[in-house]
């Protein structure tokens, strides 16, 4: 049987996974952020090795990666200049003219990622119909890419008002660009986001812009290096909406890559939530960089059309750029093994965002690092063996760690090292409890009866004492759960999202022309998955996003897959009642409902799940050594019992305090819980009353 491999590219770890029919192999190897292929070509050398396969056996290769979000926060992407309309240079400046934090006299607004003197505007115009007010200035176009190259321009977005209706002067515009400079990457606003709000639209346009040189150069060394090394299969990308596109599609699109690694792990988390039949979980990936909390329920992760990227504010809405793209809905924040910690200037311990990263990476990996990050914090604690971790490839140093947390910590606060190792560690885990909460209550949903999946190297040593704080009383941690992002590669679908927009109400609704669009769209969508779906059936989901006239915010209401009539138009009103009652308790009635733009997604049919059968109790093996750990929710120091998951087996069960220890992390089971391996050797945290 040919072999699946899924490789995601973290800030401090590249993780990957190999499936061959039942058996899976897994690695994980520093991150080498200078030239993110070799990482991954390193990876890919071990993981094989682990398999005993060849790289002739692969019948392909997932990936994910965080490259352009990096690139995006750290404004380190390409210069890029803006071509818009005449009087609307300042749109990606002014934005909707919202504070996040109205009480803030000093506040501080995210930069666009254009600055003024690149953002070059044009004569030209069209109304909200499409109609042309004023003809495009072919002149003023030729001047200012002139312009452009005088100022080393490296990418070039064009965004013209009412383009969503009719693109005609924006690809007149990128055709005069190529004549002139047809070495230049362009990113036009109808193709890269093509629905109404300009800020939105100008701001995603110009970000895929922004990222677009520096990912279409990673992607080309990446299929080169893998090329090279025998690796001759199709290679996909995981897309932040969790589906899988084509190297093409995400070289032409890379800002749709921002968030696929935490997309694969709300998949992966979905997918094990369908295989205990847990209809409502919460999914916890912690990783050397960040922490994903993603809300799951029926086995869907939640989804959005809108995205935050950089923000100014933490855990503040509205306070970055935003990005119109198929996204996953998470709360992602700095709090990861590599997070940095120090104290304020109001004697307060703070952990991240700022992290420690691959190189040098944290105090105790002994590659130069002299900040305590929270993988010294650990270390520390006892919660680690600085001769086993990540499977042995990484020795620890106790002794660098604790002098980094002394100095930066202890030392200001009056602590010995191991208790500021303690107040970095319960701080991270509030810090990621809290994020939990806010993202609970923006969903309108809590946690009761809720079961975290906790993965990444991360998730299974901290998850027991975030359950704890957020109320939740059961956790599971998966198999291979320190790759767990690229495993959930492995269960992505092929998929592909168009949204365009097309102005209705239903007073006037037009059936033919929104079942034209519809058409259209679901055409465009089937080429792109048809290029890498290898003939597998296809699902086809059209949704409607309306709101009733005057409102500010949108409803998504699915629409039948298939040509409307128009007796389904009533059908689709009494539709958005339904959910606008769920949001809001009741309908407006007498009030007409515009639908602003439309979604179609394509994807392969996923196969189904099979529910894990019961299993009996077994006898628990012996612990494999003991640990003095120091428990945060005591401040005592005691002997932890740790156990080699390798030697449990479905049934056994194990008490807490304890220690169960695997290749890629370690699952720390507090006083009062308990843990059983389940049929699938999943393990199931549960908190004694």
């Amino acid at each position: 049987m040919s072999a699946r491999l899924a490789v995601d590219i973290g800030g401090t770890f590249t993780d990957l996974a190999i499936e061959q029919g039942d058996q899976r192999w897994t690695a994980k190897v520093l991150t080498t952020p200078h030239a993110p292929e070799e990482g991954v070509l390193e990876g890919v050398k071990v993981v094989l090795a682990r398999a005993g396969l060849t790289a002739t056996d692969l019948l392909l290769v997932i990936h994910g990666t965080t490259l352009a979000t990096n690139a995006v926060i750290e404004r380190k992407g390409a210069k890029t200049a803006l071509l818009t309309t005449e009087g609307f240079r300042d749109v990606l400046a002014l934005g909707n003219e919202s504070r996040y934090d109205q009480y803030d006299l000093n506040i501080e607004l995210a930069q666009p990622l254009v600055p003024r003197r690149w953002r070059l505007p044009v004569q030209e115009r069209l109304d909200n119909t499409g109609k042309v007010l004023l003809p495009l200035d072919e002149a003023a176009v030729a001047k200012q890419v002139e312009f452009m190259m005088r100022e080393g321009i490296e990418a070039v977005a064009i965004g013209f008002l009412h383009s969503f209706v009719n693109p005609a002067h924006e690809r007149q515009a990128a055709a005069i660009v190529r004549q002139l400079w047809p070495a230049v990457p362009i990113s036009l606003s109808s193709e890269v986001s093509p629905e109404m709000r300009e800020w939105e639209r100008f701001s995603t346009t110009v970000a895929n812009a922004y990222v677009q040189p520096m990912m279409a150069s990673y992607l080309g060394r990446l299929e080169t290096g893998l090329r090279q090394a025998g690796v001759a299969c199709p290679l996909f990308m995981m897309l932040s909406g969790g589906g899988l596109t084509t190297l093409e599609t995400a070289a032409r699109f890379p800002i749709r890559l921002v968030e696929s690694g935490p997309a694969g792990g709300a998949i992966f988390s979905a997918h094990v939530a369908k295989q205990r039949g847990l209809r409502q979980v919460l999914s916890f990936d912690m990783g050397g960089t960040t922490a994903k909390i993603c809300l799951i329920d029926e086995f869907q992760p939640q989804a959005s059309r809108t995205f935050e990227v950089a923000r100014v504010g933490r855990f503040k809405k509205g306070s970055g750029l935003p990005l119109r793209i198929p996204v996953i809905e998470m709360v992602e924040i700095g709090a990861g093994g590599g997070s940095l910690a120090q104290v304020d200037s109001m004697g307060r311990i703070q952990v991240g965002p700022e992290s420690a990263g691959a190189s040098p990476g944290p105090a105790c990996y002994g590659r130069g690092g002299t900040r305590p990050a929270v993988t010294d914090a650990n270390l520390a604690l006892g919660r680690y063996d600085p001769e086993l971790f990540a499977g042995g490839a990484l020795k620890l140093h106790p002794k660098e760690a604790l002098a980094a947390l002394g100095a930066a910590v202890g030392e200001k606060l009056g602590l010995a090292p191991d208790m500021a190792g303690l107040g970095v560690v319960e701080m991270v885990d509030e810090n990621m409890a809290n994020a939990a909460r806010v993202h609970a209550i923006e969903s309108g949903k809590g946690y009761d009866g809720r079961t975290i999946i906790a993965f990444g190297g991360g998730g299974p040593v901290h998850g027991y004492r975030v359950a704890e704080k957020i109320g939740v009383n059961r956790m599971l941690v998966p198999s291979g759960a320190g790759v767990g992002s690229a495993i959930g590669f492995l269960r992505a679908p092929v998929a592909y999202e168009v949204v365009k927009s097309l102005y209705q109400r239903f007073a006037t609704f037009n059936v033919l022309a929104v079942n034209a669009l519809l058409a259209g769209m679901a055409n465009e969508a089937a080429g792109v998955v048809a290029k890498a779906a290898f003939d597998a059936p296809t699902t086809q989901t059209r949704i409607a996003f309306m709101r009733y006239v005057g409102q500010g915010h949108e409803i998504a209401v699915f629409l039948p897959a298939r040509d409307l009539a128009e007796a389904d138009v009533a059908v689709i009103r009494a539709a958005y009642d339904t959910e606008y009652s769920r949001f809001y308790d009741r309908p407006v009635p007498g009030s007409d409902v515009e639908i602003m733009s439309f979604a179609v997604t394509v994807a392969t049919v996923v196969p189904g799940v099979d529910p894990v059968a019961n299993v009996a109790d077994a006898p628990a093996p012996a612990p494999i050594r003991h640990h003095q750990v120091l428990d945060t929710s005591t401040g005592e120091r005691s002997a932890w019992a740790v156990y080699d998951r390798l030697e449990m087996v479905p049934g056994c069960m194990v008490q807490g305090p304890c220690i169960v220890a695997e290749e890629e992390t370690s699952t720390l089971v507090g006083a009062g819980w308990t843990c059983r391996m389940d049929g699938l050797g999943y393990l199931e945290l549960e908190r004694v009353a």
